[in-house]
């Protein structure tokens, strides 16, 4: 495995990572009905496209074959938007990887905090990263109530 940096051609294979992840991995935390709600369908390839061009830093996990595993992004204030990875690799260090990477970046870029809205999976591993709990958010998305968290950690 590799982490390099996203290019406009894994924007496919990040849109079927998001949509299987969510209805792999998460599936675990959240009823089928709220899986169906946050991913109903993978999106298109041009909407990952136009995310990478937003100022966001993208890092891909890519197998031997530079296949997309899984990836994460950064934003310049410090907010992770997306973090997610492939059903088949979750729990197999990809997504530390994916992590570690983006904290260097992080530190190179002299951020003085991350933040990230968590799922449930998402907050036992951001947990083990050193963020720290700052409350549950219950929100609303395609008439089904979801929920995540809001974590933090600074960098300094």
């Amino acid at each position: 495995m590799q982490i390099r940096e996203f290019r406009a051609e894994d924007a496919a294979a990040v849109a079927q990572i998001f949509h299987a992840a969510v209805h792999g991995v998460a599936r675990q935390d959240y009823t089928a009905a709220q899986c169906a709600a946050w991913s109903p369908e993978a999106a298109p390839a041009t909407v990952w496209q136009s995310r990478a061009l937003d100022g966001r830093v993208i890092f891909v996990a890519v197998d031997g074959r530079d296949q997309p595993q899984g990836f994460i992004e950064l934003e310049q204030d410090g907010h992770i938007d997306c973090f997610y990875c492939h059903p088949d690799v979750a729990g197999t260090g990809v997504g530390l990887a994916l992590y570690r990477q983006l904290e260097i970046r992080a530190r190179g870029l002299g951020l003085k905090i991350l933040y990230v809205e968590a799922s449930e999976a998402a907050k036992r591993f951001f947990t083990r990263q050193g963020f720290s709990d700052e409350g549950r958010r219950d929100f609303e998305r395609r008439g089904v109530m979801l929920h995540n968290y809001r974590m933090t950690k600074s960098l300094q």
